[in-house]
């Protein structure tokens, strides 16, 4: 149980780290026009991230889950693939790279790094680490409601930013 304990720590260490990176990020872009778009839906996103991390705690501790280790080592295995997935985003969008959606104009679509073969790889990460987190110590409970939770949270986000993103090429010059 201090294992898990440790590990929700580290990632929330590591969470902590995004959100310098993001609000560095938000000066430069807003700095450069930069526009924000979807700030609705950015408190349940902070709730729901907050939740897992906390949820998966409480459950352990106070449901006294069991490390299985078939289970749990994979999970672990799944969590740091996402957290390396997760950065690899973030170093291939640079300065571009945000909790929220801000649009800077006139700069194109970013095409290196995972963004070459998928549009949205770090909601990738985001939903592979909400499932495998928890389930290092089978707690289930936070993995199914984060699950549910971010699913609806996700559905908005990527049509925020998809919309956001389209807006912008329409005024992009080529």
């Amino acid at each position: 149980m201090i294992g898990f304990t440790l590990l929700i720590a580290l990632v929330g260490a590591e969470r902590l780290a995004e959100l310098v990176v993001a609000r560095r990020n938000e000066r430069w872009a807003r700095s450069k026009g930069g526009i924000e778009y979807g700030r609705g839906h950015y408190p349940g996103i902070v709730a729901a991230h907050t939740g897992l991390l906390g949820g998966a705690l409480l459950e352990a501790w106070l449901l006294d889950r069991p490390f299985v280790p078939l289970l749990g080592w994979s999970m672990l295995g799944v969590t740091v693939l996402a957290q390396a997935l997760r950065w690899w985003c973030i170093a291939a969008l640079g300065k571009r790279w945000n909790t929220r959606v801000i649009i800077v104009p006139d700069l194109p679509l970013v095409d290196r790094g995972p963004y070459r073969r998928f549009r949205h790889p770090n909601y990738v990460a985001v939903v592979a680490e909400g499932v495998a987190l928890p389930l290092v110590h089978t707690c289930w409970i936070t993995a199914l409601l984060f699950t549910l939770v971010n699913l609806g949270l996700l559905r908005t986000r990527i049509r925020t930013e998809n919309a956001a993103l389209r807006q912008a090429a329409a005024t992009t010059p080529s």
